[in-house]
């Protein structure tokens, strides 16, 4: 094959990197396309952040639904010892005034032949029969009782199996968002550990994370973060991870930064440095993943990146195809985002 010319070598040089860039300005160059800082792109924070709220928020009605069954169960099981202990006490009142009510007591009252003692004896029958009615009454209105709980717990089950089902959609949506990018493997994770309980962040009554706007100055980028965000950095801190973390970005690239709901963590104690971490600095990244990892109920955490890999609730951790360098790839910071 001829070679080209220097000149035509510069002039195909030129146009291939031309053509890569307009491949990856169209997101068309699968791994890279549109890649950014954070190595993923707005198409897929969005399905993740979806799909993960979607899991979260079903997770949380599931959880609620079942602090609700075991209350039932005990209120069942109250209302059936009640039901119970009211079944023999009409079954003793019935044969007592059956006894009293008979042939024997009636010919007894006649036999008397006291006007009197005939009109007491009436009165003890009809005493004995209205204390029988209300028995009766109450055990009518306890079985309902038991009915109703019994159906309360019935709707519970099936709410509970709604949102199973709805969790496993959910899952399988962010798994097929990573999927289409190069990503969504199953992985061994980081390899850290992590024992230490955070204080959990303030939820709604039934269990759910309230809303929260960006209103938490930020003095490293001078921006802001939700109190959510604020309160896990904090834990984090308190747990004895202080290197440099920076949250708010005002691009508006469809991910957490921009609305204060994520922040990198570097895992270098010289904050953000251009190299993959390792020995002691990957060892301090597995950590704090596996911190937020352990407390996610507890911070409403919405995912973690580290080390080419992400951790969803419901999924575990799976591959991440970031591209290019150790910021888009995650090899030199731990990104939290919360819900």
């Amino acid at each position: 094959m001829r070679a080209l010319s220097p000149k035509r070598s510069r002039r195909f040089l030129t146009f291939a990197v031309a053509l890569l860039m307009a491949l990856v300005g169209a997101g068309t160059w699968t791994g890279v396309a549109a890649a950014d800082d954070e190595g993923g792109t707005a198409s897929l924070r969005q399905q993740l952040d979806e799909a993960t709220r979607g899991y979260i928020d079903a997770n949380a009605k599931l959880e609620a639904s079942k602090v609700r069954q075991e209350q039932l169960a005990a209120d069942l099981a109250t209302v059936e010892s009640r039901f119970a202990t009211e079944s023999v006490a009409v079954g003793e009142m019935a044969a007592s005034t059956y006894r009293m009510a008979g042939f024997t007591a009636a010919s007894t009252i006649v036999a008397s032949g006291s006007p009197a003692d005939f009109i007491d004896q009436i009165t003890l029958l009809n005493a004995l029969a209205n204390h029988e009615d209300q028995l009766v009454r109450k055990l009518t209105a306890t079985r309902d009782e038991v009915n109703t709980a019994k159906a309360a717990i019935d709707a519970e089950v099936a709410a509970q199996q709604e949102q199973a089902t709805a969790m496993a959609a959910r899952k399988q949506q962010a798994e097929r968002a990573l999927a289409a990018v190069g990503g969504g493997q199953a992985t061994g994770g980081t390899g850290g550990s992590s024992s230490i309980v955070a204080e959990p962040a303030p939820r709604n009554a039934d269990g759910s994370w309230p809303a929260e706007s960006c209103s938490v100055y930020e003095d490293v980028t001078g921006g802001c973060i939700t109190p959510r965000m604020a309160h896990a950095r904090e834990q984090a801190q308190v747990a004895g991870f202080t290197h440099y973390v920076s949250c708010y970005r005002s691009n508006n690239d469809g991910g957490e930064h921009p609305k204060g709901r994520a922040c990198d963590f570097a895992a270098n104690t010289n904050g953000f440095v251009n190299a993959d971490a390792f020995d002691s600095e990957r060892t301090y990244g597995n950590n704090l993943a596996a911190f937020f990892i352990f407390n996610a109920s507890r911070l409403g955490v919405l995912y973690v990146i580290w080390y080419r890999q992400i951790w969803l609730p419901g999924s575990g951790w799976r591959s991440y195809t970031g591209c290019c360098g150790p910021s888009a790839e995650h090899t030199n910071h731990v990104h939290l985002s919360v819900y």
